[in-house]
């Protein structure tokens, strides 16, 4: 069953089960049920899915969804929840393996293809001593295009495990009256912290591309997600007044496959409620 975002009272301006059109790229493709895939189970896989409609930083929002992270324990490497305003836009990527599609092999190394300017939330699903991870899987605040972090989540288990065969429920809310990000996974909340996202991060971007991104290297698994609600409320009058979004008119090619140099684009004309019934549900 499917539970509507709790909605707060007089505040509430929209909310409703999301069909946002989504631009794919690399190995990202439709699944049955309205679900996107982000990569199949093989391995050096990746694939990218951007929301066509961005997000205005000066209304408070929350995004839910459910993500798939497959069922081989020795799987890699997760999938991140991104917020960007790349100068690339819709064709921003990043590297593949314990990068995730998202950053770049060194935080000390600013090459190759990585997303900047952005905020992230990885669920890291293996082991990689260069990006700090724990020895389990875990959740984990990013930032600018770089995988290594010095904090994660882990519910405190030595073994936590996202490769369950299972949903698990992720939620994003961002609040731009007290600059604060809260992240819950599973009902946990997984990370809270202060930012002022628009000066600090995106300098002055009101705007921002949002979406997934995922990949795997020489282990792989197979990495979804299921987009359930999204929710925009109206802040007070005293705060700044949001701005209409843009989005940009693209015109893009269709082709099968990333090769890590050229980003393939294809587009998911809408995104409706999926059907689960098929997939066991953690709740």
């Amino acid at each position: 069953m499917r539970v509507p975002l709790l909605l707060l009272a007089g505040m509430v301006v929209a909310v409703g089960s999301a069909q946002s059109p989504f631009k794919l790229m690399g190995d990202a493709a439709p699944m049955d049920g309205g679900c996107i895939q982000l990569t199949p189970d093989v391995p050096y896989s990746e694939g990218l899915a951007y929301s066509t409609q961005k997000l205005n930083l000066n209304t408070y929002f929350e995004i839910q969804f459910d993500i798939y992270l497959g069922t081989k324990e020795e799987g890699a490497d997760g999938i991140t929840f991104v917020v960007h305003n790349d100068p690339n836009q819709y064709q921003a990527f990043g590297t593949w393996g314990e990068c995730m599609g998202y950053g770049r092999w060194s935080k000390d190394y600013v090459a190759g293809n990585y997303i900047s300017p952005s905020v992230a939330v990885e669920f890291d699903t293996y082991y990689n001593a260069r990006q700090n991870d724990p020895y389990c899987d875990h959740a984990a605040y990013l930032e600018n295009g770089t995988n290594f972090h010095t904090q994660y989540w882990n519910n405190n288990m030595d073994n936590y495990n996202l490769e369950d065969g299972k949903l698990h429920d992720f939620r994003f809310r961002w609040n731009p009256e007290k600059q604060l990000i809260t992240v819950f996974l599973d009902g946990h909340i997984v990370y809270s912290g202060k930012k002022d996202l628009i000066h600090e991060v995106f300098k002055g971007a009101t705007q921002v591309i949002w979406g997934f991104t995922a990949s795997t290297g020489r282990a792989s698994n197979l990495q979804y997600f299921c987009l359930k609600q999204i929710a925009v409320y109206k802040i007070p009058s005293r705060a700044v007044k949001p701005v209409k979004p843009a989005i940009p008119n693209l015109t893009l090619q269709t082709a099968p496959k990333m090769d890590h140099n050229q980003a393939a684009i294809s587009e998911v004309t809408s995104v409706q409620t999926p059907r689960l019934d098929q997939v066991p549900l953690l709740r």
